[in-house]
């Protein structure tokens, strides 16, 4: 059932009830003829069951038990009041039309019985149904409960290191200007630098040509070496090894030489001659 609502159960319900959850072993003949210290005991087991009395509920205030004359004749209806009190609060809370009183206790009725009886159970039925349908929602609960737990333990570590860490900036913090000033005067100086790696780059360029200049100087060089060293080879080839040779060679040189002076001087005088010659004819028939 889905709501909790009136008639209670009857009376084999109540017997099945009673067995099927083993809160205790009744039979209908119990019920037809109910007698105080069974339906007390009854009610006890059903409101220990429905964690709606403490286990030991039996336990009596003593001091209170000092105020009679006679303590232990007035042990048992402590005891008695003490759980007419709690069915009473129960019944209440259930809000049932009937309410009841101290002779449904002391003196019970069969039909009482059953329909007290009935709307508790009925009630436990109904609280049951629903403990199933939450349960898997409150454990689902406990789970989040848990896990929020553990992110709040886990959020106090990280503050924890987050104020760990603002106290290590708050230390390293003169440092790190330190380095920041260093850092900017280093970027001043970047201009200067980039200015001295284009003059390098120049002079470089400089370098290169003039060693491109030298290295065609020096092939130049090393082809007019070959070509003086060919020529050398050649002028070497034609010297004479012998002394001798070389004399005869330039005496015959020599007069080579002389009779080709003579040879000329003789040409110039024939040609002086036919000249001399040319003008007398000339002075003659002219």
């Amino acid at each position: 059932m889905s709501k909790f609502e009136y008639p209670s159960l009857s009376r084999r319900d109540i017997v099945n009830v009673l067995a099927d959850y083993q809160i205790a072993t009744v039979s209908e003949a119990d019920l037809i003829n109910p007698n105080p210290d069974f339906i007390s005991n009854l009610y006890t087991l059903i409101l220990i069951h429905i964690d709606f009395l403490p286990e030991d509920h039996g336990q009596v205030d003593f001091a209170a038990l000092e105020q009679f004359e006679n303590p232990d004749l007035h042990i048992d209806s402590v005891r008695t009041m003490n759980l007419f009190h709690k069915i009473r609060e129960l019944i209440a809370a259930l809000d049932c039309p009937k309410k009841f009183t101290l002779k449904d206790l002391i003196k019970p009725d069969v039909d009482r019985t059953e329909f007290f009886l009935g709307a508790i159970l009925n009630f436990f039925l109904h609280r049951f149904e629903k403990m199933n349908f939450l349960g898997p929602l409150v454990d689902e609960l406990r789970m989040l409960a848990e896990q929020r737990i553990e992110l709040e333990t886990r959020i106090s570590q990280l503050n924890a290191e987050i104020a760990e860490y603002n106290e290590s900036r708050e230390r390293e913090m003169p440092l790190v200007q330190e380095v920041d000033a260093r850092v900017k005067e280093l970027r001043q100086t970047i201009p200067t630098l980039n200015n001295y790696q284009m003059s390098l780059k120049a002079s470089i360029r400089k370098i290169k040509e003039k060693a491109r200049e030298m290295d065609e100087k020096i092939s130049s060089a090393e082809f007019a070496l070959a070509q003086s060293a060919q020529e050398n080879a050649s002028l070497r080839s034609k010297i004479v090894q012998s002394p001798d040779k070389l004399q005869r060679a330039l005496e015959e040189k020599r007069l080579i030489q002389v009779e080709a002076k003579n040879a000329e001087r003789a040409a110039m005088q024939s040609f002086h001659d036919k000249t001399a010659i040319l003008e007398v004819y000339t002075k003659v028939f002219f």
